[in-house]
């Protein structure tokens, strides 16, 4: 079984906002392989279904993304699924809007989801899918770091390139699942 995980925030207001472009690849992967997600408790949403013959279950954290770690360590534990069997998607200011990264394991790079996922799980070698987000101008950063930035939505001309983005990611993960890391690393890594 394959455990995949988009990182987002839960509410309305953040929907369309960069920090949940982990949960537009989730979306978009239930809608390809008609996965119903349902939220089990104050955690996640889950759902389970199928990627060519294997077995999957899709996951929205539905704690802030500092807390989305709790969702990862209890449905790894819960379905007994292997490090190297979990996928998390998350949004990333160091890649431009439209890349896309495959890493095996690696540091958090300052991302709260990943942060909260590494000590959950007590481990940083864990797959994940890093979905570039652009980064806020020099001096918005030098002012307000990136907090706005990432909680904003995108903007209404960037929606093509997120769009396209999106199903990318999700082609990559079919690619995971199916293929594998280092296959998936080399057909998507930019």
């Amino acid at each position: 079984m394959f455990l995949i995980v988009g990182l987002g925030n839960p509410g309305t207001q953040y929907a369309k906002t960069r920090h949940n472009a982990g949960w537009f690849v989730i979306d978009e992967l239930a809608r390809r392989h008609s996965i119903d997600l349902v939220k089990k408790n104050a955690d996640y949403k889950v759902g389970l279904g199928f990627i060519g013959e294997e077995k999957i279950a899709l996951v929205k954290p539905q704690t802030f993304m500092n807390l989305s770690g709790r969702a990862v360590a209890s449905l790894k534990n819960f379905y007994r699924v292997e490090l190297d069997h979990i996928l998390v998607i998350n949004d990333d200011l160091n890649l431009p809007l439209g890349k896309l990264r495959f890493r095996g394991s690696g540091s958090d790079g300052g991302h709260n989801g990943l942060k909260s996922v590494a000590q959950m799980l007590g481990s940083k070698e864990y797959p994940r899918l890093r979905y570039g987000v652009g980064e806020p101008p020099s001096e918005e950063r030098a002012q307000s770091g990136t907090a706005g930035f990432v909680l904003r939505p995108f903007s209404t001309s960037e929606w093509e390139t997120v769009e396209e983005t999106t199903r990318r990611a999700a082609d990559g993960v079919e690619s995971f699942v199916r293929e594998g890391l280092a296959l998936s690393m080399n057909r998507f890594n930019q």
